[in-house]
Parts: structure tokens; sequence; C-alpha cells
């Protein structure tokens, strides 16, 4: 279609004679000084006046002149038969002119369709220019939404690129919170197990003090018993010299009296130191094993404290970590969103152009079998104007005269070698 339409669709023609001939046809009268008569005679069927040499004068007193330019006698000329002669020539004259007439006025006709067809052609054209127009219009279009969608595809890919790397990351927190937890389940064993040894030792403590209190109470047991012989032995001494008096008996014996308070003083004094020691060695084991358990408790307290706050942190970097993946999984959940409705968009826009791709390849089929019709038209007028021609050329063959109605050069038309197959 592009190489058919490069070329315009107009015939060349050659109009400069054209009112020439149509003035010469209708102008064309038996004014001239003479006629040759002979081809006339012979297409008109007039046989008898082949071989005249007769000559005539015209009504304008010029003389007659034969084939050799010489002028002719008067007294050799048969005024009937010229005369007759004469009006068979008008008669014949006044038909060929109708009929070249009628053929001029064809002529004409077929002239300005040429023309009509000619203007038409000119719209067609510009109708397939702004066909092809619109047909290149969505093309650039969709180059246009390819590239936008190129680009929002490598944006979509980027982000796949962030969302595995942030996965990535997310892993890695996880495995570090894993690691963290194990850890923290480590440390809460060691807390169990030294709070299991605390409580050991506070047992250890508690029976200590148990034992102290024991110790204390026999001690107290004992300075009661202490007590308590001492009243006796004083009630029996008393008894004894108060029946020493009653007797009045003097003795004077030398008898060593029992230190009574002696033994008991120092039985007195050693339980007191026995009390003290014992006191003193569980005062010793016990400040000793509290130290040890506090020193215990303080180190295993100073591993739950970094502990408890490895684990703060820790929570704290997994909730960012978390937020962090949430607002990425939102934001790539958005952008999904955004593309996909870009992408739906694009496919509705996408399918109405094609619609109107498909409405404006259905108009232009449309307008080329239109265009087959008026070629095929214009074949056919051409060809009835190429008849003509070829008429009119034989026509044109029956006059000789130089001087009134010789071979006009005819407008020349070039005929289009077109199918309905080139527009195609």
């Amino acid at each position: 279609l592009q190489q058919t339409y490069k070329k315009p669709l107009v015939c060349r023609k050659m109009f400069a004679d054209i009112p020439r001939l149509s003035s010469r046809l209708s102008n064309s009268t038996p004014r001239g000084p003479a006629y040759r008569s002979s081809h006339a005679f012979r297409s008109s069927g007039i046989s008898s006046v082949t071989n005249s040499t007769t000559f005539r004068k015209t009504g304008t007193g010029r003389p007659l002149y034969s084939a050799a330019g010489n002028p002719a006698r008067i007294d050799h000329v048969d005024l009937s038969s010229t005369t007759a002669l004469t009006n068979e020539l008008k008669i014949i004259r006044t038909n060929e002119k109708e009929q070249l007439q009628g053929l001029n006025d064809r002529f004409v006709s077929f002239i300005e369709k040429v023309h009509q067809l000619e203007l038409h052609n000119k719209v067609l054209e510009a109708e397939v220019t702004a066909l092809r127009q619109q047909q290149t219009e969505p093309s650039r279009l969709h180059d246009v939404y390819e590239q936008e969608i190129r680009e929002l595809r490598s944006r979509v890919e980027e982000l796949t690129h962030e969302k595995s790397q942030a996965e990535l990351y997310c892993a890695q927190l996880a495995d570090a919170l894993t690691k963290t937890k194990e850890k923290l389940e480590e440390e809460s064993k060691l807390r169990e197990v030294a709070e299991d040894t605390l409580s050991g030792y506070r047992k250890d403590v508690d029976d200590a003090t148990l034992n102290r209190l024991q110790l204390e109470k026999k001690v107290e047991n004992l300075l009661e018993e202490i007590t308590f012989l001492r009243k006796v032995y004083e009630e029996e001494l008393k008894e004894l010299q108060a029946s020493v008096q009653s007797s009045q008996v003097s003795v004077d014996v030398d008898i060593a009296k029992p230190d009574l308070s002696t033994s008991l003083k120092d039985i007195r004094i050693q339980y007191e130191n026995l009390s003290l020691k014992n006191q003193q060695v569980a005062e010793e084991w016990y400040v000793s094993k509290y130290a040890n358990v506090t020193e215990a408790a303080t180190r295993e307290d100073e591993v739950v404290r970094q502990s408890k706050e490895k684990i703060s942190e820790y929570r704290r970097q997994l909730q960012a970590c978390s937020l962090e993946a949430d607002a990425l999984r939102s934001s790539n959940k958005a952008m999904e969103r955004q593309i996909q409705e870009i992408e739906d968009r694009h496919q509705q826009e996408i399918n109405g152009f094609q619609e109107m791709i498909k409405k404006l390849e259905g108009s232009l089929r449309t307008t080329k079998e239109e265009m087959s019709r008026h070629l095929r038209d214009y074949q056919d007028l051409l060809n009835v104007k190429m008849a003509l021609d070829i008429e009119i050329n034989h026509v044109f063959a029956a006059f000789d005269d130089a001087g009134s109605c010789s071979m006009l050069p005819l407008p020349f038309w070039e005929p289009l070698n077109l199918t309905p197959s080139d527009i195609k």
C-alpha cells in the first residue's frame, strides 16, 4: 500500500489542446478555401466521385484548384453534378458536425468526471495518510507503556533484591536470637544450680544455727543444774551445821572440806569456754559460708543482670527487625498492589488500543475496498475514454483537409496498471 500510494493516483494527461480541439470542432464550418473530398467520399460510401477532377468555386469568388495547384477551367465543370455534390457534402458535413458535437459533449462530461475522480482520489489519499498517522500513534504509545513497564519491572527486581536481603538479615537475627535464647537457658540452668547451692548453704547455716542454739540451751541447762546443786549444797551445809550445833559436840578435827564451789566454778568455766569456742567456730563457719554464698550470689546476680541486659538488647533488636520486616513487607505488598493496578490499567489501555486498532484496520479495509471499487470504476472510465479516443481518431482520419479538420493532438492518458491486489 505504501509503495502504491507513493506514486500519485492521477493520470498523466495533456489538456493543453482540448480547448483548441473544442473550438475547432465547434467552428468547423465549410469556410475554408477548398476541400479535398476524395477521403470524405470514400468514408461515406460515394465511389462515383473518386476519379473526379472537378473543381468548385466557393461563395467568396475564389477559383478552385486542382491537386497540382493549377487553376481549373470553368467550362469543364458540370454545374448540375457540382450542385448535387455540394448538397451531399453539406448534408454529410452537417451530420458529421452534429456527431462531433455530441462526441465533444460526451468527451467534456468524461473529462469532468475524471476531474471529480481525481479530487476524490486526493481525498482518499488524505484519508489514507490520516489512517497511517492514527496507526503509528498507538505504536508510540505502546513503546511508552513498554518503557514504563520495564522501569516498573526493574523497580520490582530491586525491591525483590531488598526483600531477599531483609529476609537474610532477619534470618541472621533469628539465628542470633536462637543462640541468645540457648545462652539464656544455660545461664538460667547455672542460676538454678547456684540457687540450689545457696539453698544447701542456707540449710547448713540453719543447721549450724540450730546446733548453736542447742549448745546454748545445754549451757543454760548446765548453769541451772549448777545453780540447783549449789543451792542443794548450801541447804545440806546448813542442815549439817544445825545438826552439829544441836549435838553440842565440838570436835576439833582438822578435816579438809570439799571445795565444791571451786569444782563447780571450774566446770562452769569449762562449759563457758566450750560454749564460747563452739559459738566462735560456728560464727566463723557461718561467716565464711555466708561470705562465699554472698559472693557466689553476687556473681550470679551480675551474670543474670548481664544476661537480662543482653536479652533486653536482643529483644529490642528483634523488635526493631520485626518492625522493619513488617514495614518492608507492607511496602512490598503496596508496591505489588500498585504494580498490579498499573499492569491492569495498562492492560485495559492496551485492550482499548487493540480494539481501536481493530476498528482502524476495519476502516482501512473498508477504505481499501472503496478505493479498489473506485479504481475499477476509474479503469472502466479510462477504457471508455480510450475507446472514445480510438473512435475520435477514426473520425478525424476521415478528414484530410489541412485547413479545417487535420489530425489534432489528443490528450495523452497513461493507463493505471493497478489491480485491487496492489492496494492490499
